[in-house]
């Protein structure tokens, strides 16, 4: 046995012979048990728990399971991990996702709401976070794509929705459902588990998704009034507490509860009616 795997779970226990270190290994294929008897304080020190390492050793069956002794273990940079060999990932083809934002963006008419989705999406950096992204790390669309995911599904109700309320501005309405979650591109750590950044525990998403946009609205020249309708739905998309407790627009209300229904849907398909 030979490969790189995430370490999800280290345990240091005393057997009859002695010490040893009960581990579950995790790839895309699933979770293997392993355990290291020999050179365990030596091995201890080198690698935690949701680290990725690279392991040798032997694979046997024991109790009808299959068990992995390790002789060594190195713990891998971050930096040379591939996050995807290790984290679940979008049921969705994440292209086909791409597309349909792309369409969606496509589908605002407003000039100055435009222009910002095009910077954002002409944006390699951001595209490619936006494409890695989960929405949370223990709730609704928590795998790597499940923002691009949410993102498209939001941006789509959205549409139906003005078919029946044509009174709502709909290239506002629109372009806050494409960018409300955008702080997620910058709150997470990929390795053997989904983390936070520091910037993510400190401000959350939505503040740094209002940092996201920003600069983009700038360069847009994206006016003071749109910013400020825009910038309000983004505030307000877990409610209105962040804006003195009250909605200022029905397009803002219309996303806090579109974002809550595919966010519900989706927790409930996925954990159960009595999750969260």
């Amino acid at each position: 046995m030979a490969g790189a795997y995430a370490c999800v779970r280290k345990d240091r226990s005393n057997g009859r012979s002695g010490a040893y270190l009960s581990l579950d290994l995790r790839d895309r294929t699933g979770t293997m048990p392993a355990r290291i008897f020999k050179d365990v304080d030596r091995w201890d020190g080198v690698f935690e728990r949701g680290d990725v390492v690279q392991v040798t050793g032997t694979v046997d069956r024991y109790r009808d399971d299959l068990v992995a002794e390790l002789t060594a273990v190195r713990r891998l940079d971050p930096a040379e991990v591939d996050p995807t060999q290790f984290l679940p990932t979008a049921y969705r083809d994440l292209d086909e996702l791409d597309g349909f934002l792309e369409g969606l963006a496509g589908e605002v008419g407003d000039t100055g709401f435009g222009s910002l989705l095009r910077e954002l999406i002409d944006d390699e950096a951001l595209r490619r976070a936006w494409r890695l992204a989960p929405c949370t790390q223990n709730g609704h669309h928590a795998y790597l794509g499940g923002l691009l995911e949410h993102t498209v599904a939001v941006g789509a109700l959205a549409q139906e929705t003005c078919v029946h309320h044509p009174g709502l501005n709909r290239d506002l309405l629109l372009t806050a459902c494409l960018v409300h979650d955008l702080g997620r591109t910058r709150e997470f750590t990929y390795g053997a588990e989904i983390g936070r950044t520091e910037v993510g525990e400190l401000l959350g998403h939505v503040e740094l998704g209002l940092r996201v946009i920003a600069e983009p609205a700038r360069r847009a020249g994206l006016d003071e009034t749109r910013w400020s309708h825009l910038a309000h739905c983004v505030l307000t998309h877990h409610g209105p507490e962040r804006a003195g407790g009250r909605f200022r627009s029905a397009e803002a209300v219309t996303l806090h509860r579109l974002n809550a229904v595919d966010a519900s849907v989706k927790d409930a398909l996925e954990h159960g009616l009595g999750h969260g």
